[in-house]
């Protein structure tokens, strides 16, 4: 089953990013809480129809599984603060590498073993997301000469545009790995996904506090559409990935990291923008990847 859970949480993780970039415009520098809030809001209410549904948990799981909560919840701030510098069609792919630091963790720290077959697929979707950054990279630097336009450090090339899906990648990462120890006979699964739900309802709070109250910031939920999506992509992404992990966490993490090519899709659907060959061939051997990893 843990491919049927990878597939669902690419479909709903790709949409997550491409409302996560819509609700994030440059000019709003408090945008970042404001997902956090969005984010925060929807999974506090899964976490109680769950609990209220009868799914066992009690207060230490949320102690048990913080490590995991708290490098993923920070990832993902870092993640929406990028938003706001770079592309997405540049920082995705670059933020969801974290899949192979993932898989590399458990392979040297863990011992976990793969068969030639399923690494071969692992290398396949690893390189497919390093090829779509290079290209999108490229495509923008040339639409950008061709209309004799200086690039926007802040978009491009600076040390702030790179390091947010850089580090994002880093956390993410490590926070995998550490999900997949605590899911190794630590925590359930359901009340794993409970635990951080909850944590980042906690956050939603704090992030409330600091815009609203302190920063006197207002909300309007009319403007706030692609945020409250975004949510609810990335709760439905969560509860499937948390049981994709938990069945085979090296060859599910750089499989579900691949949603960064279903985002690229996405936009382009979504905003009318064109695909070029080189982006169809890097997402038909992404393709390849995901039969090879269902059929293994």
């Amino acid at each position: 089953m843990w491919f049927w859970y990878s597939l669902i949480a690419i479909l709903f993780w790709s949409g997550s990013d491409l409302f996560s970039k819509m609700g994030s415009p440059s000019e709003d520098k408090y945008s970042h809480w404001k997902m956090v809030m969005a984010v925060g809001g929807v999974m506090g209410i899964h976490a109680f129809v769950l609990i209220l549904g009868g799914v066992e948990f009690t207060p230490r799981d949320i102690v048990t599984y913080l490590p995991a909560s708290a490098l993923y919840i920070l990832s993902m701030i870092l993640g929406y603060v990028g938003l706001r510098y770079i592309m997405l069609s540049i920082s995705t792919p670059i933020c969801n590498s974290s899949g192979a630091v993932a898989a590399l963790l458990c392979f040297f720290l863990l011992g976990d073993r793969m068969t030639g077959l399923q690494f071969f697929a692992v290398c396949l979707i690893t390189g497919a997301v390093f090829a779509l950054s290079v290209i999108e990279k490229r495509k923008d630097d040339e639409l950008r000469a061709a209309a004799g336009q200086v690039p926007d450090p802040r978009y491009t090339k600076s040390v702030i545009a790179v390091a947010f899906p850089l580090l994002y990648c880093a956390l993410d990462g490590l926070g995998t790995f550490v999900d997949g120890l605590l899911l190794d006979g630590y925590i359930e699964e359901a009340s794993a996904n409970i635990a951080y739900e909850l944590t980042f309802l906690l956050m939603a709070v704090f992030a409330f506090v600091y815009v609203v109250i302190v920063k006197k910031q207002i909300i309007v939920l009319s403007k706030e559409k692609p945020k409250l999506v975004a949510g609810l992509c990335e709760t439905a992404g969560q509860l499937a990935y948390i049981y994709a992990i938990a069945e085979n966490t090296i060859v599910a993490a750089p499989m579900i990291s691949s949603y960064c090519i279903a985002s690229l899709l996405w936009a382009r659907v979504v905003l009318k923008e064109k695909l070029s060959f080189k982006q169809y061939l890097v997402i038909a051997v992404a393709a390849v990847g995901i039969v090879i990893m269902g059929m293994e």
